[in-house]
């Protein structure tokens, strides 16, 4: 007998939310399949690539990072030249210098710097904090009130700050915003339920889940993405419908495989920035079939290869 394949059906779809404005717009989520189930039904968008890009500028000490950012000295250019990249599908501007503890960039100063790149990316904009809950949720409303009508989309937001980026850049400026839990279903749900008693609909909340690198625990990570996709798509669960969205270069060049010189790595182990590509290629990959519908990665080989996997896939 022949094997007659009957494909999985659900009774509910993820949610989309659409980041960007004009003809520069990119829609996260809309499936209703199981990630990379194209075979059972087709996947309305596919996951996105985005690219980070922090406003210390890029890792210059890295020679191939270091050469496709040659002459883009401000922060601005370093963000235009990232649109040109193969496969990016939006840019990621994370305000590291914001953070109290380090060079603590005033509010006007990033609020400023958001301006200038917003209006030199040709792609949509998603805006990444200083990790400091209390710096974050001011600059957020901040920047919302300064990029009106570019609807870009906020990480992340916190169960401690959540109210203040919900209602004063969601609610007031009509931005997106992403929620922020530490790779748990119950405070991803928690936290989903919170902001939408505020009054945020569904199609302006994107979640965070959290993440590691590969290797790193990074098996919770997977656990919790895929009992969130199976809860939202089987049990038909509204508060986990919404996509989910993967900073995964963060937590990649911060591991001994991807930071360690030559000097310092194992005999074998190779040039430090193909080892740095490896770990970032590796982990946004298994980031996308766990459940992920975008992934934010650092170097331009890696957005190349992970989207190309993408479009191979889907």
């Amino acid at each position: 007998m022949s094997f007659k394949r009957v494909p999985q059906k659900f009774p509910a779809t993820i949610k989309e939310v659409i980041i960007g404005a004009g003809d520069k717009t990119v829609t996260l989520g809309g499936e209703n399949v199981l990630p990379f189930y194209s075979f059972d039904d087709k996947i309305k968008n596919p996951p996105r690539v985005g690219v980070e890009v922090s406003d210390l500028g890029p890792n210059r000490d890295l020679p191939e990072l270091g050469k496709f950012y040659a002459g883009a000295e401000k922060i601005a250019d370093v963000a235009k030249k990232a649109c040109t990249i193969p496969g990016a599908d939006f840019i990621s501007l994370v305000l590291e210098s914001a953070d109290p503890n380090g060079a603590n960039k005033s509010i006007e100063d990033c609020v400023a710097l958001c301006k200038e790149v917003a209006a030199a990316v040709t792609l949509p904009l998603v805006i990444q904090g200083s990790k400091n809950t209390e710096k974050d949720g001011q600059l957020f409303v901040k920047i919302a009130d300064a990029l009106q009508g570019k609807n870009v989309l906020f990480m992340s937001a916190k169960e401690d700050n959540h109210k203040g980026i919900a209602v004063g850049a969601v609610q007031a400026y009509g931005q997106k915003i992403a929620a922020e839990s530490a790779v748990d279903i119950n405070l991803a749900k928690q936290l989903n339920v919170l902001i939408t008693q505020l009054g945020i609909k569904h199609e302006s909340i994107a979640m965070n889940v959290g993440t590691a690198a590969a290797g790193y625990g990074f098996e919770y990570v997977v656990s919790t993405m895929d009992r969130i996709k199976l809860a939202a798509l089987t049990q038909n669960d509204d508060k986990l419908q919404m996509p989910i969205i993967t900073p995964v270069g963060e937590q990649t060049w911060a591991v001994g495989e991807s930071f360690k010189s030559e000097e310092e790595a194992p005999a074998g182990w190779g040039p430090r920035e193909s080892r740095g590509i490896a770990m970032e290629v590796a982990t946004a990959s298994a980031a996308l079939a766990a459940g992920s519908n975008a992934v934010i990665l650092r170097h331009p080989a890696s957005v190349a290869a992970v989207s190309k996997l993408i479009a191979a896939l889907v």
